[in-house]
């Protein structure tokens, strides 16, 4: 994303003419969440500065400093202190979804529960198969992983605190232990990973309003 993310960290970046991290924030707010933990390193003073506790928005907001970029993984094992001892749902922060959230849930006895996405152009191959409702690591139907999941604290209990993690493999041992529950969306959702896809979802925002 640079140069755009030179000056300004990534969720900060302008979408519809608010940050797309403030997209998030509201869409958790009108489920009925109450508590939001962000991690975050590159240029993090400035995510804290502009969110604050989140009392703007019915929340309250915690954060988690990464030194040292530890991966998505690594990330959510550092902020375990905040997060609790219950499932919780993790968003990338890179991405504008509708996703419902209020309806995503954790089964008993799961470690996580992913929402897939239909491929789109830039991940062609897909993450994930997933067929008769069942998330699988072979099949013929292969799906993308949206970045937005439930996920059960035991999933990254061997994770060392401070070290860099990625989720991947997590996520593929979870499904190979039959620790996985799935459900595709077929929703709005837009992957911010490039200057020319940030400017195309702003066009199309903006032309709606």
């Amino acid at each position: 994303m640079r140069p755009l993310t030179d000056h300004t960290p990534k969720p900060l970046l302008p979408v519809g003419e608010k940050p797309l991290i403030v997209w998030h924030l509201e869409h958790l707010a009108q489920a009925g969440f109450k508590e939001v933990v962000i991690n975050h390193a590159h240029l993090g003073s400035q995510i804290e500065a502009a969110l604050g506790d989140g009392a703007t928005w019915g929340l309250h907001i915690q954060y988690s400093p990464e030194h040292v970029a530890l991966e998505t993984a690594g990330g959510i094992a550092n902020a375990l202190e905040l997060l609790g001892s219950e499932p919780f749902l993790v968003i990338n922060g890179d991405v504008f979804t509708d996703i419902p959230f209020e309806h995503l849930v954790l089964a008993p006895n799961k470690l996580m529960h992913l929402v897939l996405i239909d491929n789109p152009p830039q991940h062609s191959q897909g993450d994930f198969f997933f067929e008769n409702e069942t998330i699988k690591l072979e099949g013929d139907i292969k799906l993308t992983f949206s970045g937005v999941g439930v996920y059960h604290p035991a999933l990254f209990a061997e994770i060392k605190r401070g070290e860099p993690a990625k989720l991947a493999p997590l996520l593929r041992q979870a499904i190979a232990n039959n620790k996985a529950t799935a459900e595709h969306f077929k929703g709005v959702w837009h992957d911010i990973g490039t200057p020319e896809r940030l400017m195309a979802l702003n066009q199309q925002l903006l032309g709606q309003s």
